[in-house]
Formats: structure tokens, C-alpha cells, sequence
């Protein structure tokens, strides 16, 4: 440990980039006297250290028994246009993505209308697992057009978000998006993708982005494990005519 930051932070950082790499959900933390030894720190930087954990919902703690990694669990703002990765950074999360599949495809009808594209258009198909301190939560459906999609294929997808590559790769700024959101089940494919098991609760969420001119350039199906994620929203309410302001 050679940073500015508090020994307790360190100690936190030091366990966070473990987590996913040598420490999965379940996995229980080296014990205080173990983290002692090999930070050279005080009971009270580690206790501190692991209690952040805590709080951020990375560990849980057993009396009796320790500290063990938990499945990853954070809320999200339904405030601003974000991606994974800046969601994940957010949280202080390392995150990276799995790539599933990426093919250039007939546009189902559903992709087209949200893309506004023509009858007969292809799009570009990225399959992706989109992971947090190594463990599944979010499986992504993304759908582009082809004059973007084939830009982006070549693309490191595993470490960096699509957004990024848009907006500062390939000249398209993202203004907007519009969402639906429903909850739903996982069927085999996704109880495999995000290691659960079939039929557990999932936050399904269809999303197309936009860019100048209010084109639709990305179309996305994100299935979230439904203990994975909490949104929340904050919003007015509305006046109805003769209202007192």
C-alpha cells in the first residue's frame, strides 16, 4: 500500500479488486488477524475496511463465522442516460462484459420500429453478459444499425461500454432515450446467462437511445437479475387545470 488514501481504504480497494478474481460470492474474507498480518494495519483499520464492504453491499457478515462475498446488489437513478460501465463506476464496481454472440442479422420487426429502419434492413447483433466484480447481472440484447454495428463489432466489447464507443469512437452523442420497464422470469437461456435458476425474477427493461436529430441508433434488451438491482426515480406531481401553484 503506497497511495494518499486512508490505510482503511486501501485495505477496502485492495479486497474489491479481489472480488470476482480469487473472491466469488460465497467465498468467505480472510479472517481480522489474517488482514492484519498481511496489511500491517490495526484491528480497527480492518474492522473499518469491512464494514465499508458492508455497506456498499459487497460482503455480508455471519456472527460467528465472518465475512463472505455476497452477490452483488446497488441501486440505480432513473435520472440521467448512463451506461454499465458508468453505473458500475459509480459504485466503485469493477466491471467487464462476457461476449455472447455478434452477427449481422435480418431486423426483427420489433428492432426495425424501434430503429425506424426500413423493411429488409439488417442490424448489427452484440449478445453480451455484463458483469460486476465478476459475477453476472445484467444479460444485454443490443441491436445497431449496420453503418454503426459493423464500426463498433470490431470493438473491444469485453472491456469497453458501446456508448463510449459511440459517442467518442465513431461521432454519434447520445441525447436521449426512452425505456419500458417490466418485470419478468428467467427462461433456460437466461437462468444459464446470469447463473440463476429458471424461472427466477428478472427486471426486463427495452431501451433505444438517440442521437442528434432524434435518430434512433441503439436498440437493447437488458434482462437484470432481480436481486441485483433496486431503480429509483424521483418525480413531480402532476397539475390538473385550477390547481393552486
Amino acid at each position: 500500500m503506497g497511495t494518499n488514501a486512508p490505510l482503511y481504504a486501501q485495505v477496502e480497494q485492495s479486497l474489491v479488486a479481489r472480488l470476482g478474481v480469487s473472491l466469488h460470492p460465497g467465498d468467505r474474507l480472510p479472517t481480522e488477524d489474517e488482514l492484519i498480518d498481511e496489511f500491517g494495519v490495526s484491528r480497527i483499520t480492518v474492522r473499518r475496511a469491512v464494514q465499508n464492504l458492508v455497506a456498499r453491499n459487497l460482503v455480508v457478515t455471519r456472527r460467528g463465522q465472518g465475512s463472505f462475498v455476497a452477490v452483488p446488489s446497488f441501486t440505480q437513478s432513473l435520472t440521467a442516460l448512463t451506461g454499465f460501465v458508468e453505473d458500475m463506476d459509480a459504485h466503485g464496481l469493477p466491471s467487464r462484459a462476457r461476449v455472447l454472440r455478434v452477427e449481422e442479422i435480418a431486423a426483427p420487426p420489433d428492432v426495425r420500429a424501434a430503429l425506424d429502419l426500413p423493411l429488409g434492413a439488417r442490424v448489427t447483433r452484440i449478445q453480451r453478459v455484463r458483469l460486476a466484480v465478476g459475477h453476472p447481472v445484467s444479460f444485454d440484447d443490443t441491436y445497431l444499425p449496420t453503418d454503426l454495428g459493423r464500426l463498433v463489432a470490431q470493438d473491444d466489447l469485453e472491456n469497453e461500454q458501446i456508448f463510449t464507443l459511440l459517442e467518442s469512437r465513431h461521432g454519434t452523442p447520445l441525447t436521449e432515450a426512452s425505456y419500458a420497464m417490466r418485470a419478468s422470469t428467467a427462461d433456460a437461456v437466461l437462468a444459464d446467462a446470469l447463473e440463476v435458476a429458471e424461472g427466477s425474477a428478472i427486471f426486463r427493461i427495452e431501451r433505444t437511445s438517440y442521437t442528434s436529430g432524434l435518430r434512433p441508433v441503439d436498440y437493447e434488451v437488458l434482462h437484470y437479475r432481480g436481486d441485483a438491482i433496486t431503480f429509483t426515480t424521483r418525480l413531480p406531481r402532476a397539475r390538473t387545470p385550477g390547481q393552486e401553484q
